[in-house]
């Protein structure tokens, strides 16, 4: 499955928040090694750094179709119960974060409008939670893709199961194959 967006944009951004986290922790328990204080305002940033993490890593495995599933339900079944949990399972990703994303935005906004600060850096809040509902619209947008391409007729890489007979049921890796074996056709009719 081929996305316009590539996924290097949401895992370099995962990657850059952990490695901040892990220089601020550093520099954190190094400046209380020393001094016998702690820096208060990195615990403000490195909450803020996991938050986007999370977000910007679950937006990659969204596009990736590699979230947590019940794979027994999933494999065990015929091609349209897979295509057809694979289309529940997106579905409901993009309206739970669409929702996430509204009320997220409802939030920001408030923090807006009252002018809300943080406590340790006196930065407005908003600075900080503006980007939940922008990550949980990427990560609808994801599932949405997911769902479009498992509805155009393919199921994407995560969920090409070998119909072949020889281990039928089990999980192919389809990670670096061409695009046509990361789809799943219907299988032919006896």
């Amino acid at each position: 499955m081929r996305s316009r967006f590539p996924v290097a944009i949401e895992e370099v951004l995962a990657v850059a928040c952990m490695a901040l986290l892990v220089l601020i922790t550093l520099v954190n328990v190094i400046v209380r090694y020393l001094t016998q204080h702690s820096v208060a305002a990195t615990e403000e940033i490195s909450v803020f750094l996991m938050i986007v993490m999370t977000l910007a890593g679950a937006t990659a495995a969204a596009a990736r179709d590699r979230h947590i599933r019940i794979e027994y339900f999933y494999q065990t079944g015929s091609w349209r119960r897979r295509r057809g949990l694979a289309l529940f399972a997106a579905a409901a990703t993009a309206a739970f974060f669409i929702v996430l994303a509204w009320l997220s935005g409802r939030v920001v906004w408030d923090e807006f409008r009252y002018a809300e600060t943080t406590m340790a850096l006196g930065l407005p809040r908003w600075w900080y939670t503006i980007w939940v509902p922008v990550l949980c619209v990427a990560l609808a947008l994801r599932a949405i893709g997911v769902a479009a391409a498992v509805a155009a007729g393919g199921l994407s890489p995560a969920q090409h199961v070998d119909d072949s007979g020889a281990g039928a049921g089990t999980v192919a890796d389809t990670g670096a194959a061409p695009a046509a074996a990361a789809r799943i056709e219907r299988p032919p009719r006896e």
